[in-house]
């Protein structure tokens, strides 16, 4: 899968005497030892997981939107409020402040492997926070213009791709050699054209972003209409995916692809709407729809092993110091 280009500025032993027809049967019977141990582990491994929480509770007043997970069973959100990060243990629902927030927002984030949180600041751009030390390592302004909304990121192997809610342009962080960070001129904006219409205003256009089945484009959602659109990464040229008769993705918000399943978040809907897509992004078909009693506006969504994990952000309820929040997890 070719990822996205961003745009450019001894002795025998007795053993061997061993007769062709006893060297199978042993190797059959080590085999089949094996099987049964893999099958016990797996099935050790399922029943541990059933056991872990479905619902993780945050601190009140946090105000979640954003979460990623990397390779451990470690989830990290960050606030609406303040901007702290807190990290979550899915197997414990256990957790606390790992980043002291600046005061302003986090937004959506995603985790590179090399322990570096690369957060969505809405009106203040971007951050890059070491989850190790929760140090700000670097800061980007990413646009001059008002207003921004700079709401959503996704990471490929060359690059950072953030969303602006409130412009029709997506801002990329180009990586250099070893994932290296780019200075703050660096900072390239791709504009959205082709089939994009703006809605003027502080209306929230451009939301989540992943990719492509293929790696060679980017997904976007656009909330207000609830279209899902193919972004040409070096043009910024885009064009509506075919959802076949699927109901328009309004309120559509976190976007999560695995394989060639997209994962999409309708907040206000409570639910997440599944689909098939083509390898190549530019069509897909409506799966299903999934649903929790617990939902309470969540935005965003990351897996592990089979469980999808969603912060409930209840923007339909004041956000008071003492309002509760969490995380929910359901089966994918």
């Amino acid at each position: 899968m070719a990822p996205l280009q961003p745009p450019q500025p001894p002795q025998p032993s007795s053993a061997r005497h061993l007769s062709r027809r006893r060297l199978l049967t042993t190797s059959a019977a080590t085999a089949g030892a094996l099987l049964v141990v893999s099958s016990a582990a797996t099935a050790s491994a399922a029943a541990s997981e059933n056991t872990w929480p479905d619902l993780i509770p945050l601190p009140n007043g946090f105000r979640p939107e954003g979460i990623t997970i990397g390779g451990g069973p470690y989830a990290y959100l960050g606030s609406l409020g303040d901007g702290s990060i807190y990290r979550a243990d899915l197997r414990t629902g256990e957790g606390g402040i790992i980043s002291a927030g600046p005061g302003t927002p986090s937004v959506g984030l995603k985790l590179d492997d090399r322990g570096r949180l690369f957060v969505a600041g809405r009106g203040q751009g971007a951050r890059v926070v070491d989850v190790r030390t929760g140090k700000i390592i670097a800061s980007y302004t990413l646009t001059t213009k008002t207003p921004t909304f700079v709401n959503d990121v996704f990471l490929t192997p060359r690059a950072a791709w953030f969303t602006d809610s409130f412009q029709p342009a997506l801002y990329t962080l180009p990586l250099g050699r070893h994932g290296s960070l780019p200075d703050p001129d660096e900072v390239v904006t791709v504009t959205l054209s082709g089939d994009w219409t703006q809605t003027p205003g502080e209306v929230v256009n451009v939301n989540g972003i992943t990719r492509t089945p293929d790696g060679k484009a980017l997904l976007v959602v656009q909330s207000g209409v609830g279209g899902l659109h193919r972004v040409d990464p070096s043009t910024g040229v885009t064009k509506l995916v075919g959802l076949g008769d699927a109901a328009p993705l309004t309120n559509g918000d976190g976007l999560l692809l695995l394989g060639q399943r997209l994962y999409v978040v309708q907040n206000r809907q409570n639910a997440i709407d599944v689909f098939k897509l083509a390898a190549d992004g530019r069509s897909g078909l409506f799966e299903g729809r999934l649903t929790d009693s617990d939902f309470d506006v969540p935005t965003t969504v990351a897996a592990h092993k089979n469980r999808l994990y969603l912060p409930n952000a209840r923007f339909t309820t004041t956000p008071t110091p003492d309002t509760t929040y969490a995380v929910v997890a359901v089966k994918r």
